[in-house]
């Protein structure tokens, strides 16, 4: 993830600060039916535009890269967007992504940004 390019700047997420280690949580018991992984991440700006179309493409990402076992969470920090309840609910409405990653100028975008990623 922290190879991902944000869209708006010739820099990654982790340049950016948009993602960082200590905000993402990890929990796999190989024993347990389901693990999950939980992204928080943070907007460079309050009124982000680019937030969705970033928390997106780290979804699309850990669905790429991780087992079907993971459930994946990816929400804005608390308190570091203006729109932070709306942002966490197009992440994580599977209906939604869906239909994102659907769409082809969309999922051009999304593929360009993760062109990056080893």
């Amino acid at each position: 993830m922290s190879n991902i390019s944000d869209p708006e700047h010739p820099l990654t997420l982790s340049q950016l600060a948009v993602v960082q280690l200590p905000h993402i949580t990890v929990k796999d018991d190989p024993s347990a039916p389901m693990s999950s992984v939980l992204v928080e991440i943070t907007p460079t700006i309050p009124h982000c535009s680019m937030a969705t179309l970033i928390g997106l493409c780290i979804r699309v990402r850990l669905e790429r890269a991780l087992p079907q076992r993971f459930r994946i969470d990816i929400k804005v920090r608390p308190g570091t967007h203006q729109s932070e309840n709306q942002v966490n609910k197009q992440l994580n409405d599977k209906e939604r992504v869906a239909a994102a990653v659907e769409n082809e100028a969309l999922l051009g975008v999304l593929n360009g940004m993760l062109s990056t990623c080893t």
